[in-house]
């Protein structure tokens, strides 16, 4: 019997509403509802990783002016475009600052191994020593020290006063010891090698006890991820 009323029943013949209909609508904003939370999700990791760049990353690195080992002045803006593998010590060093050298080189040639053929290569890893003993470690003496290890090695050096500065900028801890009867003496030093990114920003350090692999495979992997 019809409904004496004349009001349509919902889902009846002729309603605008159907089951078929509800479903669709029901689908679609399950699918906003969805949408919604991984966008504010995602939004939410991206914000994390930037607070960890700014807050979770030390303060190391800023602005020098030194000399290579040919007698130009260079800045931190002429290494801009490559990934920088830093290193610092003395000339005179007897022990750690050539094995630590070694191991810098023998970095640099696995690196290069990894990056064959693929487009990292365009941003190679640079070797670099800064020296700590400027009262020593003049232009010359530096060309001559570096060529024992690394043909792509470039030494640094500099007055005392940009030295110091430079070693304030990366947080690097040197302090000359007394002279003997030769006029010898040893330079305390941090013993430790920094990762710059092509933006010359911080991005690892490497200790003296840390091993070559060990050393590579972070190195490629914060190659690759760096966009």
């Amino acid at each position: 019997m019809a409904s004496s009323s004349g009001v349509r029943r919902e889902g009846g013949p002729g309603s605008p509403v159907t089951w078929k209909s509800a479903v669709v609508l029901l689908s679609v904003g399950a699918a906003m509802v969805w949408y919604v939370r991984v966008t504010r999700q995602e939004q939410e990791e991206v914000r994390d990783r930037e607070k960890k760049k700014s807050v979770g990353m030390p303060a190391i690195g800023g602005p020098f002016e030194l000399l290579d080992q040919d007698g130009k002045t260079v800045t931190q803006d002429d290494f801009l475009g490559k990934w920088l593998l830093l290193y610092f010590g003395f000339c005179h060093c007897p022990d750690i600052c050539p094995d630590q050298l070694d191991k810098q080189a023998a970095i640099i040639d696995k690196v290069d191994e990894r990056l064959k053929g693929k487009s990292l290569s365009a941003a190679p890893l640079q070797p670099l020593f800064l020296s700590v003993d400027p009262a020593r470690d003049d232009v010359p003496a530096v060309k001559e020290y570096i060529e024992e290890f690394h043909p792509r090695l470039i030494g640094l050096t500099g007055s005392v006063e940009q030295v110091k500065s430079a070693c304030k900028a990366f947080r690097i801890y040197f302090s000359s010891g007394q002279p003997d009867q030769d006029n010898d003496y040893i330079v305390d030093h941090s013993v430790v090698m920094y990762l710059l990114d092509p933006n010359g920003q911080f991005v690892a350090y490497y200790g003296q006890d840390r091993k070559v692999r060990d050393i590579v495979n972070d190195i490629y992997f914060k190659m690759e991820g760096f966009c």
